[in-house]
């Protein structure tokens, strides 16, 4: 599968907009202007970007503590999301979900949480609701390699497998749960063949290549729209920043880092676009400027927003 040109300026876009994004909640986090942790996505934006422009915009993912990136990739907002994260009323949730707790229905995004594995039966009870509607719908869970290992994993394939449900497990494999090596949890080194145990196809991607994490997504896509069922999809990333902005990163080296630096998926979408004449380099400072420049605003956005109102506290709240 051969992504036209618009679809591949539109993945770079996403990619830069989401690395940008979070540079910027980086700079204000350090300065003390959010409250709460800063969680970035920094070094994996491929995976997001690869997923979500395989979707459709009626199509729904469910997030994690770690899902900036997802929500841009599915076509948030940015000044609304950075309001989010500064606790605003104009952001998606009115400033009551913060960083790691945004959801924003009008793009499909049913929801990030802070509890790990919490996407995922969301994602299969979303996506039998298509099914028992009749609807030609997709839903996409992003997790982690830590989450692989609860009952919410296994539960959530198990069942999706069982009634063949329009669902795609994404398994972003960053190689810690915040400082535990994949390796000390993991007794497998290609999570993939875990579909196996419950019928269902997986595969496992270079999640630093945007291309190959759309072409195993739109593949994925296809079967379930189809009526064929769930597929696991493993990318296989790293997170160039800390398990939280600002961690002391005792559990790894800079060595090894800096390794995983030199895959950054940007550069090298970037020498693809032009080795293959899809853009030039002045086509893509444009697009690096353009994206700065929203991101900018978007601060400037979320500072300018007011806070809650203390007298709405219980408002939005239901038991």
């Amino acid at each position: 599968m051969n992504p036209s040109k618009e679809i591949q300026l539109e993945m770079l876009r996403r990619m830069v907009r989401i690395r940008e994004f979070e540079m910027a909640t980086m700079d204000v986090f350090k300065r003390g202007q959010i409250k709460g942790a800063a969680t970035l996505y920094i070094g994996q934006e491929a995976s997001a970007v690869g997923i979500c422009l395989a979707l459709q915009d009626d199509d729904l993912i469910t997030g994690t503590h770690r899902s900036h990136g997802h929500l841009l990739a599915k076509g948030a907002a940015s000044d609304r999301v950075m309001a989010e994260v500064f606790g605003r009323e104009t952001g998606y949730c009115k400033g009551r979900g913060g960083s790691m707790h945004v959801a924003a229905l009008e793009v499909g995004c049913l929801g990030a949480t802070g509890v790990v594995a919490a996407g995922l039966p969301i994602a299969v009870g979303a996506a039998l609701g298509f099914k028992m509607r009749g609807e030609k719908h997709v839903a996409a869970s992003f997790f982690g390699e830590g989450a692989s290992n609860t009952g919410n994993f296994h539960e959530s394939l198990n069942m999706a497998a069982i009634w063949k449900l329009p669902v795609i497990f994404v398994l972003e494999n960053n190689r810690y749960a915040v400082s535990t090596r994949v390796e000390q949890s993991c007794p497998i080194e290609d999570l993939s063949v875990r579909a196996v145990s419950y019928g269902i196809p997986g595969c496992r991607v270079d999640g630093f290549d945007v291309l190959a994490v759309y072409q195993a997504a739109a593949e994925a896509v296809e079967r379930a729209r189809s009526g064929e069922g769930p597929t696991l999809i493993v990318t296989e990333s790293y997170r160039f920043d800390g398990h939280y902005s600002g961690e002391p990163e005792v559990y790894r080296s800079r060595e090894e880092v800096n390794e995983y630096r030199k895959k950054d998926a940007i550069p090298r979408f970037c020498n693809h676009l032009v080795e293959n004449g899809i853009a030039s380099p002045q086509e893509l400072e444009e697009v690096q400027a353009d994206i700065a420049q929203e991101i900018e605003a978007a601060v400037t956005f979320a500072k300018q927003s007011p806070q809650p109102e203390s007298s709405s506290a219980m408002d939005y709240i239901y038991a």
